[in-house]
């Protein structure tokens, strides 16, 4: 499993991603017309593996949370557990509608051959998994990342500057972990940094002839925002975060809203926010940061007591 698949494959593997994430577009839409609102169960999605540099290997997952509104929460344990070993291995806890991409990975050994890691979810009475292999023809890249998180979508793999392009650099300012109380603002804090590849601006159609892509308008640009990794209660933040789960309806705050475009780049490049918990527990937060090709993150814990 040393060898890395021929460009051929590669790009073969790109566009068939691409495609499939026409397909998700075009169903997900479907089912909103048909009230599915509400109720549908979230499936796990194996994304693909990447290869580090001292040999191990990343299977990388994502889920498709088959409700259009719905939010979802599933505990790690028996009906969100990863296989073999301990049944929490980082996944998330929460889950937004619809598609959510390259959202976590799980380290194997260099040996790890023609082993399996299996994601089950339990929800809405079904159960559903993701077998995360080394397979050749799942191998992903950064061009595979970005054809299919909104910056590529449109720049495509065909884009030469996309090459280049590295992840954007995040540090979010406070311990990883914090003890906060409910109903106060906890101010956020994260500074951000990008190589300016991809160029800001807003991107062409994803799949160029599919009327119902999800991203007409997915645009460029660093950006950085906040959402629930794990947790079951109401957080609210404020300003509103951009969403990172594929929205493509008409005003979302999505890079996949028609007319979105990527807010501009805050003074010292350091975005700030304040979340509030309504509810006590144990919450992680994810920032992360995104070029509009390649995002990267960060998770904060927070301690939320009465």
């Amino acid at each position: 499993m040393d060898a890395q698949p021929t460009p051929t494959r590669t790009r073969a593997r790109l566009a068939g991603l691409c495609l499939l994430a026409a397909f998700f577009a075009v169903s997900g839409e479907a089912r909103a017309q048909e009230h599915y609102q509400s109720g549908q169960p979230v499936t796990p999605v194996y994304e693909g593996w990447e290869k580090n540099a001292d040999g191990s290997f990343n299977l990388v997952f994502g889920y498709f949370n088959r409700n259009w509104e719905e939010e979802i929460d599933i505990p790690a344990g028996p009906d969100n557990r990863i296989e073999p070993g301990a049944a929490d291995q980082g996944q998330p806890t929460h889950f937004y509608p619809r598609r959510t991409r390259f959202i976590f990975r799980v380290r194997v050994p260099a040996d790890f051959g023609r082993k399996e890691v299996i994601w089950t979810l339990t929800s809405r009475g079904e159960t559903l998994r993701a077998y995360g292999t080394l397979l050749p023809e799942y191998f992903i890249d950064k061009l595979v990342i970005s054809a299919n998180t909104g910056g590529a979508g449109g720049a495509g793999g065909g884009d030469p500057e996309l090459h280049d392009n590295q992840y954007p650099e995040l540090e979010v300012e406070g311990a990883p972990t914090r003890t906060v109380t409910v109903g106060t603002p906890v101010p956020l804090a994260a500074v951000a940094h990008d190589d300016g590849i991809p160029r800001v601006r807003s991107m062409a159609p994803s799949v160029p002839g599919v009327a119902a892509a999800p991203a007409p308008n997915a645009a460029t640009g660093l950006r950085v925002s906040w959402f629930v990794y794990r947790g079951a209660g109401t957080v609210t933040f404020d300003p509103e975060q951009i969403t990172e789960w594929e929205d493509s309806r008409d005003g979302a705050n999505s890079a996949q809203a028609p007319g979105w475009r990527t807010p501009p780049v805050p003074e010292g490049n350091r975005w700030t926010a304040h979340v509030t918990f309504a509810e006590p527990g144990t919450y992680v937060l994810r920032c992360q940061a995104h070029d509009g090709a390649l995002p990267v993150a960060k998770d904060i814990t927070f301690i939320v007591e009465p």
